[in-house]
């Protein structure tokens, strides 16, 4: 079959592997749609940035180099596995691709998404979504309802890094939510907002592409450079500042500005991997009693809640989702790496 498998920094190649045989417990899926992550940029770029380390076997999954990348994917099942109930030969699926120690703190706190040992189908596994076919535990599917399809199945995974952040900023309806980054993640937030009826929503974007591409679909925006992202807050929430702001960007002045205009009490939800240290003054939350959290991946209801919604129809791809073959993957993430484009989804099948 043909797969995009990762062999070295910057060495990804399209080339013909064996397909993979099911085992007891697995499903074996004909893959439809992967989509690019920014951490398959950092694999590709930078990978001990990416905190992955290639030189030994992955401690829960036992993978090593080269590695089929692709873990945002959906795709339909061609076989099931003994001892597997309840996935039939035909069902569409989204895959949760999270391996995990159940052993750490995290995974006894049922934390899986910040096991300390964490691995992902399509990162550090014997498989992934930019493939033809993959296998996976039968605990990952999600299967999806009819009016779901495996190109927005695809999109599950990325929706539910945005979801789970939102979650954990407990926001609630009658407050102002602000968004620094119109990104996939930020995107992302701002369906999840959304789909939980928030509706004073403010997006920060440097970009004057990623601005339009996100107004198109409604969010009211704000250049985070030349424009005045403390007078649009206050305009948005009646003077107050905002309840809840998520750093989407990855950026030091995400960070500072997001806090800088929360009301007392207010909480920013860091979402984004940051490359760079930055500084900043800690007496600012204790003046306020201002909150900083963390969000990383997923769990599995997140993408229950994610599917559900999308079969509600609250997610839109219009103007910011596109699909390349499979051998345009190396073009798609250089592409993306000089900042073009926004999701790109990879058809594993052409």
């Amino acid at each position: 079959m043909k797969a995009a498998v990762f062999h070295a920094q910057e060495d990804l190649r399209v080339e013909e592997v064996d397909e993979p045989t099911v085992a007891a417990g697995q499903v074996k899926l004909r893959n439809a749609f992967a989509g690019i992550c920014g951490s398959d940029l950092h694999v590709y770029y930078t990978p001990e940035a990416a905190g992955l380390d290639f030189d030994h076997p992955h401690p829960v999954t036992g993978a090593t180099l080269p590695q089929i990348l692709g873990h945002e994917f959906a795709g339909t099942v061609v076989e099931v596995g003994a001892g597997v109930d309840g996935v039939s030969v035909g069902d569409r699926a989204a895959v949760w691709p999270v391996y995990y120690c159940g052993e750490c703190p995290a995974c006894e706190k049922g934390m899986f998404n910040a096991c300390q040992k964490i691995g992902f189908h399509g990162l550090s596994s014997h498989g992934g979504g930019m493939s033809e076919y993959t296998t996976v535990p039968a605990s990952m599917l999600h299967v999806l309802p009819e009016n779901v399809d495996l190109r927005m199945g695809a999109l599950v995974e990325p929706m539910s890094v945005a979801w789970h952040a939102v979650a954990r900023s407990n926001v609630t309806e009658d407050q102002t939510a602000v968004i620094a980054g119109a990104g996939p993640i930020g995107i992302g937030v701002w369906f999840a907002l959304k789909a939980r009826g928030i509706r004073n929503v403010l997006v920060s974007e440097p970009s004057a592409a990623r601005r339009k591409t996100i107004a198109a679909l409604g969010a009211t925006v704000v250049d985070a450079v030349e424009g005045d992202l403390a007078a649009a807050i206050a305009e948005l929430s009646g003077g107050r500042g905002a309840d809840v702001a998520f750093d989407a960007a990855g950026a030091g002045p995400a960070i500072t500005s997001g806090l800088a205009n929360l009301v007392p009490g207010g909480r920013l939800v860091v979402v984004a991997i940051h490359e760079r240290p930055m500084e900043f003054s800690p007496t600012q939350l204790v003046m306020a009693e201002t909150e900083i959290a963390g969000a990383l991946a997923y769990l599995p209801a997140d993408f229950d809640a994610v599917i559900e919604a999308m079969s509600r129809g609250v997610y839109d791809t219009t103007g910011w989702v596109e699909e390349v073959p499979i051998d345009g993957v190396v073009a798609a993430i250089e592409k993306l790496r000089g900042g073009a484009g926004a999701k790109i989804l990879v058809r594993s099948d052409a």
